[in-house]
């Protein structure tokens, strides 16, 4: 049973939301909040698996929130899934920045959503690589003051995995263009983010934009 908590101050939106998934079998909903500050506090006390996570809210905002339940929560930590009404949302690259492990489009279909609840549950990535790619592209140079992550610990094959990543490409492309196994790749990157100490694909995404590595549109 995968549990999910449910984040948007629209009422109608939050209660659709919440009707989709009580009605689908292999989930349970612990939680609904209105704000980031009520989310903060429903995470800390239903622990659940998966948090739907609206970013604009009144008060405490999506990205502080995401912060916060990330910061506390005991392992295993919650996989929060931004929810938005447009893929290319400075505040959801804030999002993913934060810890957010992908985001979802508002208008998505029933389908779509349960299949990323199941996804996100079993530890995969959400969103489509193009998508992340092109929303990295449009907000990577925001950051350009702060300091880049230092990719010095990385080895080559470790940085050609990380620059095909932050490109869009799926694991499995990845090991058609390397000649490698998919598990090798898996393998990489798992050291990659270990090196970096990074929680999600997506941070390796930007991480790969702010450090250089990759360059918007190159």
């Amino acid at each position: 049973m995968t549990t999910v908590l449910v984040v948007d101050d629209q009422f109608l939106i939050r209660a659709g939301l919440v009707g989709l998934l009580r009605a689908a079998p292999g989930i349970e909903v612990v939680g609904e909040a209105g704000d980031g500050a009520e989310a903060v506090a429903l995470a800390a006390e239903t622990a659940p698996q998966v948090i739907l996570m609206d970013i604009r809210m009144p008060g405490m905002s999506g990205i502080e929130a995401t912060e916060r339940i990330l910061a506390q929560a005991a392992e295993p930590t919650p996989r929060i899934l931004v929810l938005t009404t447009f893929d290319l949302d400075e505040y959801v690259y804030g999002a993913l920045r934060a810890g957010a492990c992908g985001f979802l489009l508002k208008d998505s279909g029933p389908e779509r959503l349960l299949a990323a609840v199941t996804a996100v549950a079993g530890g995969d990535a959400l969103f489509a690589p193009s998508v992340t790619r092109r929303l990295v592209e449009a907000y990577a140079r925001q950051t350009a003051s702060e300091q880049p992550a230092d990719l010095d610990a990385l080895t080559s094959r470790e940085l050609e995995v990380l620059k095909l990543i932050a490109r869009g490409l799926s694991n499995l492309e990845i090991a058609d263009h390397l000649y490698i196994s998919e598990a090798t790749v898996k393998t990489h990157l798992n050291r990659t983010m270990t090196k970096l100490d990074l929680d999600s694909r997506a941070q390796a995404v930007v991480v790969a934009y702010e450090s250089g590595l990759v360059t918007p549109g190159g």
